[in-house]
């Protein structure tokens, strides 16, 4: 699939990179020259696989399958004096296989976020911030016609919709693990490149789109995000991130995304994650979303 080479040269690239990086930190000991502390790098690179099967004559019922999740994640982080600048990668994309159902995807995401912070005080910074989030795949709407027959129609694809903000405020950080940052007139671009999707959107809401647009522009009289990532036993992360987006046309219908994650590793390399992604966003339905999973597999840190 395309969306499995794509990860795949994502992986290749950032073993490449790593490898690199190796080498040049070998070259800069060879001159005795300090190496820059000032960057922490982090990736991460993981698999789970679930397969189920049953004979013709099992009795209590069910269905062949087999499912395949993949993600990549890479995290660059610079501090120095009162500078910091934050960089993070988040890739997730999924699909499962059924006798009856056949090939659907089950995740798929894409989140970028870049952040550069000037401390005010120990706990206050200056931010200024970019976010960008879409998914790889086409996403499709499944229905049953008057025959039993299934008819997909898709609703969603890559940029069709993607979001991207940028926001200047502040970051209050009373500890490492947690901070929230207030942004003032932040500005949000939603994006939708495939012009005829709108038919097959909720309501025909073409997620705020004006239809046969691709782009629309918001402003909101404020954005808050508020980020936590913790050990809180050994071996067991507990991750959030929610924001809120209060278009200021609309003030009545504030956007509500939380993110949540927790991971217990098993091994060094075997980790089980359960997710869960909450929205609230009347420009693509009128109730809340949610989705939910739950992953027993490898992943590589490196």
């Amino acid at each position: 699939m395309k969306a499995i080479k794509i990860f795949s040269l994502i992986f290749s690239t950032a073993v490449l990179l790593n490898s690199q990086t190796l080498l040049a930190q070998d070259n800069v000991a060879d001159t005795t020259v300090p190496v820059d502390t000032s960057w922490k790098t982090k990736a991460e690179f993981g698999v789970n696989v679930n397969q189920g099967s049953f004979s013709s004559n099992w009795t209590n019922g069910g269905v062949n399958s087999i499912a395949l999740g993949l993600l990549f994640n890479g995290l660059a982080a610079y501090e120095k004096g009162k500078n910091s600048w934050r960089n993070d990668l988040q890739t997730q994309f999924g699909i499962v296989s059924t006798e009856d159902l056949g090939r659907r995807k089950n995740i798929d995401r894409i989140f970028f976020d870049s952040k550069y912070g000037y401390k005010i005080t120990s706990k206050w910074s200056f931010i200024g911030n970019v976010n960008f989030q879409t998914q790889f795949a086409k996403g499709f709407n499944y229905e049953t016609d008057a025959d039993g027959n299934t008819i997909s129609k898709k609703q969603s694809g890559f940029f069709a919709p993607a979001y991207l903000t940028e926001s200047i405020g502040f970051e209050y950080k009373p500890v490492d693990y947690f901070y929230i940052t207030f942004a003032p007139g932040a500005v949000r671009q939603t994006f939708v490149t495939d012009t005829t999707l709108y038919i097959n959107t909720p309501d025909q809401l073409n997620y705020g789109v004006p239809i046969h647009k691709k782009i629309r522009n918001e402003v909101a009289l404020m954005q808050v995000v508020a980020n936590f990532d913790k050990d809180i036993a050994k071996d067991v992360n507990l991750k959030f991130r929610y924001q809120g987006f209060a278009n200021i046309k609309t003030l009545d219908a504030i956007d509500h995304r939380l993110d949540a994650s927790i991971t217990a590793k098993v091994n060094r390399f075997v980790n089980v994650n359960l997710g869960v992604i909450a929205i609230f966003d009347k420009d693509q339905d009128s109730s809340v979303q949610f989705a939910q999973s739950l992953a027993l597999g490898f992943l590589y840190t490196f």
